[in-house]
């Protein structure tokens, strides 16, 4: 390598590591940015008898990539 290739070096790393640091606690910090709120899911009661299993969509979709 020449002398006008630098290489990176721990001093480089660390100071890359600051400033990202310090551009995501600014950004956290910001006013006036306001995150949407996820709307939270209705839990069903739970069974009365014990159990607890539910055929959701999720568990079908599952039953179908475990077929041969």
């Amino acid at each position: 390598m020449t002398k006008s290739q630098s290489t990176p070096t721990r001093r480089g790393l660390l100071l890359g590591a600051a400033a990202t640091g310090a551009a995501a606690a600014a950004v956290a910090t910001l006013p006036g940015v306001q995150r949407e709120e996820q709307p939270q899911a209705e839990l069903k009661p739970p069974p009365e008898r014990g159990g607890g299993y539910q055929l959701t969509e999720h568990v079908k979709q599952y039953y179908k990539t475990t077929l041969i």
